[in-house]
């Protein structure tokens, strides 16, 4: 008997989704069970029991997204690329581009059973594992960098050579293809960068893109990161444009997207941002210094990213139904990215 999926969790043809993996995957045996999973402002994701097998399917929005948004055939193309390397992905198991199945593009992955920690400041977990959790992202992140790209199938997945220049352009097209109101403190900001832009040193890796906590799965019981998700922002380009935005908590508030600033770090048992950074830069030695303008890109990527949230919230197709509360925050990431530009120091060119 197929359990059906609850009221309101999909908005496409169940049955057409059904028959599409009998031809792709063999019958179901009568266990076909989908169910929304909740949260996230990115690419639809759902629970899907197809008989004996547990997997995730993921799926571009409904309706009209922006241009070179929501790619799903990259992030396809990345965990088959790495699911045989020591970094941890789900495993890949089918990808569909053909829209009239369920209206978009899609893909399956086995599921991965672990822990997802959306507080930055870890308060669910006894003080005393808090810092190896951080420690961990540090850690993974460093090992993803270490891939040479060549070697996984991905030397043409982005262009090589001045990332960062390349990166800002690109998100102000972005930014600049929405039709909400100008947000000042991002023209501001992107004036900055543009004018601070470090030496191209050459340094090319795969870069996640989103490189977050809560992007990443852990083990049930150990501080070890058993699964990278959400890749549809990677590219190749520079370890530290990674870095730089995992650095993102220390810089905004617990009510700014659930950051660190102002949180007691030492009572929490948490590691500081600088203690953060040496992690990883043990785990990569041979990487440059982390500089305030790849702090500040960061934040700058991540408002273009909450603008184009609010976007989609007025045309009817985020993901969270509630997507509309974080539009104040495109601002707000972008002035903390300009307190970071004016108070740091080794700073790159006058602000």
């Amino acid at each position: 008997m197929t359990a059906p999926a609850s009221a309101g969790t999909t908005e496409f043809d169940k049955e057409s989704l059904r028959n599409h993996l009998r031809d792709k995957l063999g019958p179901d045996g009568g266990l076909f069970v989908l169910e929304r999973i909740g949260g996230g402002q990115s690419n639809p994701s759902f629970f899907l029991d197809y008989g004996d097998r547990r997997l995730v399917l993921r799926k571009q929005p409904a309706g009209p997204i922006l241009k070179g948004a929501h790619a799903i055939d990259r992030e396809y193309r990345v965990l088959e690329a790495l699911f045989p390397t020591g970094v941890p992905v789900p495993e890949p198991v089918h990808y569909c581009s053909d829209e009239g199945v369920i209206g978009t593009p899609f893909y399956l992955m086995k599921r991965v059973e672990g822990r997802v920690f959306t507080d930055t400041s870890l308060a669910e977990l006894p003080a005393d594992q808090r810092r190896d959790i951080w420690m961990a992202v540090a850690t993974t992140m460093a090992a993803m960098h270490a891939l040479r790209p060549e070697t996984v199938g991905l030397g043409d997945f982005g262009k090589p050579g001045n990332y960062f220049e390349r990166q800002i352009s690109r998100w102000d097209r972005q930014y600049r293809q929405s039709d909400l109101q100008p947000v000042a403190p991002i023209e501001q900001l992107h004036d900055w960068l543009s004018a601070n832009l470090p030496e191209d040193d050459g340094r090319v890796a795969l870069c996640h893109g989103d490189f977050r906590l809560g992007n990443l799965m852990f083990h049930p019981t150990e501080a070890r990161v058993v699964a990278v998700l959400d890749w549809e922002l990677s590219t190749l380009g520079h370890p530290l444009a990674d870095l730089g935005f995992c650095c993102m908590p220390w810089h905004t508030a617990p009510d700014e997207y659930g950051g660190l600033l102002g949180i007691d770090l030492a009572e929490m048992r948490l590691p500081s941002e600088g203690e953060f950074v040496a992690c990883y830069m043990k785990a990569a030695p041979d990487s440059p210094p982390l500089l305030p303008f790849h702090k500040a890109f960061a934040l700058y990527r991540f408002a273009v990213i909450f603008v184009g949230i609010a976007e989609r919230a007025r045309l009817g197709n985020a993901s969270d139904p509630e997507a509309a509360r974080f539009a104040p925050l495109a601002e707000r990431f972008a002035i903390r990215a300009l307190e970071i530009a004016n108070r740091e120091p080794h700073k790159l060119g006058p602000f």
